[in-house]
């Protein structure tokens, strides 16, 4: 027993119950805590968090399900078309995929969220199917990373679970570790990826074949991201001190103790990518989000499971580095890791979200509070966080995933501070995600915050993650069947429990550490925090900090790109050149170049962001006469304005974003291809015209169409399988000609949106749309319709409805019975509806998924450089420089899977087969406010 890293709350914690110590409040500290905190704020009775505490379990229900139902054996569900997402049978996404291993992915990764959502009896059935269809032995090619922390760290968490069902005589009796001899299965199939003279493991294996033998078809890989190489510890350590054998552990700490001795040593910190073979670094950014985030959340969490001092001795270095530089409140930003006064980027990705969590468990609780709301300033504005966004809080990728680590943050503060407000902060969170993501089969991704569209996509980590925290958030102690202080969370929320510590301890634990740095532990002097510090007797003391971050997001300077030149400016020295300022016939700028890189490091840090900025610069220009993604909501029962699907604008015809929507029945035209004169003009006449692509100009479809009277149109792209899931945004070039002729609205749709529409007119005659620049909340579509009132139910200004009497009676409505049982929808307020609308600054589009945003080349990116906007003025005002950027996109390059979605896709009414089970559900919740 020894003292680990300081006081806690007074006396020292003994290293057996590290948990207690590190969860910095969630235990010791967390009565004194909790008692200031409240006094100051009205908290939430226990029958709403109650309430709220039920609607999690129903959308828990929902999500998994439609997975079972529609998609299991499958790796995912694809919530728009109701079906699984198998690899090979879907387009690729590129390194998204690697994910999926045809391991029924999403049922591993739920495994623990059942028993911790009290579904003991879903949880047994569902190791059941683990155990009888789950083959490991896949020819595919995985991420290491992510089998790891979803499927070897979702078989140890059912594990671990399972046992102590088991142990309280009631579930799981018949269970003899056969979870965990599919981990320790798994775990071999992993450990050849550590073949490298580094002990860095490979980025990807083949489940069958390994690496390197011509069929394993992986193995040629240079590099790996840091966190993919330094998020094993938990996990293999866990198998390690489960099993007894050491070989997990030890590998998993070779990785970790070379990233360690790569770091850059004068400023502490870890770049993004790193050769796997030589060490070098290969991006030299360093920041707390992509690429590196779980790296340091699992040297604390490993100093909090292992009980090894060394690992909090790193986490203490690198978190000093981190506040030192990469902090600039509420900021978080990217700098150079040999510069680290030099800021890499302007913007931030939205899987920084965790650190706030992070901070709380090391009992840093200030910073932890203002990063946490500047971010939730920005999902008010936007709905969701943005897969990444500008310092002055513009969107710069604008996809989200439905990522958990903003709610994981929200868990953990309010553990921490007992603070009301991360209560409501959670209930802000359970609505947006009904009111925009929820569809009839899951909840779908967001394609694009600003439009409010959707993508065929629901990632394992939203059961795994988002659901376990947001029903743990409103939860007491007494609805959890176990204690939840007894086990540590992995970067997916999976549970290992803390007895691990000083289990099979056959490890070698020399300290490292100390032969490569020496610590100032002059930051660090309570692990466990002394809340007459933190948490001043002000009752007011969180909102206090909260308070000037209110209004950040609305009305902020944004940060420039270089710090140390502020004062220079101040004292008469003059400002750097900027790259909009540049004349190519001006002397003194030519000079300026000259000496850039030169004479100091202050020219040389002139030179770079020069250099960034004429990048920036040049990508901007090229975009002027590009548009931003629209979208086509389908409103007719029974969708109800609940699928948006992602459209390409046009360069001609009605400007959507300048005047109203356009709203009406759709109509296939004849011929289908709109290249000539319509035959059927009584069909499409005051109707919206679903056209096929190709044969001839978009502009002369449109013309045709117009002619007969259609007051829009949708071209659906001839290329089947084609989708925006996969390709980049289409826009719709003109014919060369004058086309101020065109009137009417047109927009482009691949294959697979198109063919949502297309499939719902032949289960539904009558199919309406709303051509839009954003989606449109539901209750103002439905304005005077006749609709279930759960359909909007998510929104504040609905009144209480009453429910039909019995659980029968709902199961037994049709949809038809559903729709004449309800109730007219009135126009929420016009000022609630326009705060809650979504940005509609065009913007970059977000790539294909956040983790993998090191091997994304420049050309993928769109940069959205705050200097480029905004500057500050000496005298601290805000100055508008240039207009918003324009979104980009491409014209004419086609996407070509080799994948038929139209036979895939599942019909309509198959896909609406399970809505009576939601109102079912939904009879269990309040309505005024979801």
């Amino acid at each position: 027993m020894s003292e680990a890293g300081g006081r806690g709350c007074g006396s020292p914690v003994p290293q057996r119950a590290p948990w207690s110590l590190v969860a910095a409040t969630a235990a010791i500290c967390l009565v004194s805590a909790t008692s200031v905190w409240t006094a100051g704020a009205e908290p939430m009775s226990r029958e709403e968090k109650q309430k709220l505490g039920n609607q999690v379990l129903e959308m828990f229900d929902h999500a998994y399900g439609n997975y079972m139902e529609h998609a299991y054996p499958a790796d995912e569900l694809m919530p728009l078309t109701c079906r699984g997402r198998v690899r090979g049978q879907e387009p690729s996404r590129g390194d998204v995929d690697d994910a999926l291993g045809k391991f029924s992915l999403t049922l591993i990764d739920s495994l623990d969220t059942l028993v911790v959502l009290n579904k003991t009896k879903e949880f047994e059935d569902a190791v059941r199917k683990v155990l009888r269809d789950v083959n490991l032995d896949n020819d595919v090619v995985v991420s290491v990373f992510e089998t790891n922390i979803r499927v070897l760290g979702g078989l140890l968490g059912g594990h671990s679970l399972a046992i102590m069902l088991k142990g309280k005589g009631e579930y799981m009796q018949w269970y003899n570790d056969e979870l965990l001899q599919m981990a320790k299965q798994l775990g071999y199939k992993l450990l050849p990826a550590f073949n490298t003279t580094s002990g860095l493991p490979y980025p990807r294996i083949n489940l069958k074949f390994g690496i390197r033998k011509p069929e394993a078809r992986t193995g040629t890989e240079t590099d790996t991201c840091t966190a993919c190489a330094g998020t094993l510890i938990l996990e293999f350590a866990a198998l390690s001190r489960f099993t007894g054998a050491t070989i997990f552990e030890e590998y998993a700490r070779k990785a970790l103790d070379f990233l360690w001795e790569k770091r850059q040593r004068s400023s502490n910190l870890v770049g993004v990518t790193i050769n796997i073979h030589t060490g070098d670094w290969v991006r030299k950014d360093s920041g707390v989000g992509a690429g590196i985030d779980s790296y340091y959340e699992y040297l604390l969490k490993a100093y909090v499971l292992l009980g090894d001092d060394s690992f909090l001795e790193r986490f203490n270095t690198h978190y000093d580095a981190i506040m030192r530089y990469i902090s600039q409140p509420p900021l978080l930003l990217d700098v150079h890791i040999h510069k680290p006064l030099l800021n890499a980027r302007t913007w931030m990705d939205a899987l920084l979200a965790f650190f706030p969590g992070l901070q709380v468990l090391k009992g840093d609780i200030r910073p932890a509070i203002e990063t946490h709301e500047m971010l939730y300033q920005v999902i008010k504005k936007h709905n969701f966080l943005p897969e990444a966004f500008t310092t002055d809080f513009r969107v710069h990728w604008a996809q989200h995933p439905l990522r958990p680590e903003f709610a994981e943050s929200t868990y953990f503060l309010y553990k921490a501070t007992g603070d009301p407000y991360y209560l409501e902060v959670g209930k802000t969170l359970i609505e947006n995600l009904n009111k925009y993501a929820r569809v009839p089969c899951g909840f779908a991704a967001m394609k694009d915050v600003r439009t409010g569209s959707h993508e065929d996509r629901m990632d394992s980590f939203f059961l795994a993650e988002m659901f376990k925290y947001l029903y743990l958030l409103f939860a007491d102690k007494e609805d959890i069947i176990f204690d939840i202080e007894d086990y540590i969370f992995t970067t997916e929320a999976h549970l290992l429990p803390l007895w691990l510590s000083t289990t099979n301890q056959s490890i070698s634990k020399k300290n490292t550490t100390s032969e490569y740095t020496e610590l100032d532990d002059s930051n660090f002097d309570w692990t466990c925090p002394n809340t007459q510090i933190l948490f001043p007797n002000d009752p007011l003391y969180a909102q206090s900090i909260r308070e000037p971050l209110k209004n950040v997001v609305d009305k902020s300077c944004p940060r420039g790109i270089i710090r140390v030149r502020e004062e220079s400016f101040r004292s008469g020295a003059k400002p750097p050149l900027r790259a909009r300022d540049f004349m190519a016939t001006n002397p003194e700028h030519l000079e300026i170049l000259k000496k850039m890189g030169a004479a100091s490091s202050i020219d040389a840090e002139d030179g770079l962001r020069f250099m960034q900025e004429m990048i920036e610069l040049s990508s901007q220009q090229q975009k002027e006469q590009q548009l931003p993604p629209r979208a086509v909501q389908i409103v007719s029962h029974p969708f109800f304005g609940r699928v948006v699907l992602t459209a390409g604008p046009a360069q001609f015809g009605l400007d959507l974003s300048k005047h109203k929507e356009t709203r009406g029945f759709v109509a296939s035209s004849k011929p289908y291809n709109g290249c000539s004169e319509l035959t059927n003009p009584e069909a499409v006449m005051g109707k919206i015209a679903l056209i096929q692509r190709g044969q001839c100009m978009f502009a002369e479809k449109a013309r045709n169409i117009q002619n007969a009277g259609a007051i829009g149109g949708i071209v659906i792209d001839d290329n089947e399988g084609s989708s925006s899931d996969t390709a980049p945004l289409f826009q719709m070039a003109g014919d060369g000609k004058d086309t101020d002729d065109i009137k009417i609205p047109m927009l482009f749709l691949f294959s697979k949106e198109g063919s949502i529409i297309l499939d719902a007119i032949r289960e539904y005659e009558e199919v309406e749309v709303l051509l839009s620049d954003k989606a449109k909340d539901r209750a103002a579509i439905l304005k005077g319709k006749m609709i279930p009132s759960y359909i909007i139910n998510s929104n504040p200004e609905m009144e209480n409805e009453e429910q039909p009497s019995s659980e029968n009676d709902s199961q037994n409505q049709s949809a038809e019975q559903i729709s004449s049982s309800s109730q007219e929808v009135d126009l929420v307020d016009q000022e609630s509806s326009e705060e809650n609308s979504l940005n509609s600054h065009p913007e970059s589009l977000s790539p294909a998924d956040m983790d993998n945003a090191a091997s994304i080349s420049p050309s993928e990116q769109t940069s959205n450089p705050t200097e480029n906007h905004e500057t500050t003025n000496l005298n601290g005002e805000c100055t508008d420089l240039d207009n918003q950027l324009q979104e980009q996109s491409e014209t004419e390059e086609d996407s070509n899977p080799n994948v038929s979605w139209g036979k895939k896709v599942q019909p309509i009414d198959s896909i609406l087969a399970d809505w009576n089970e939601d109102i079912e559900a939904f009879e269990m919740m309040e309505k005024d406010e979801l």
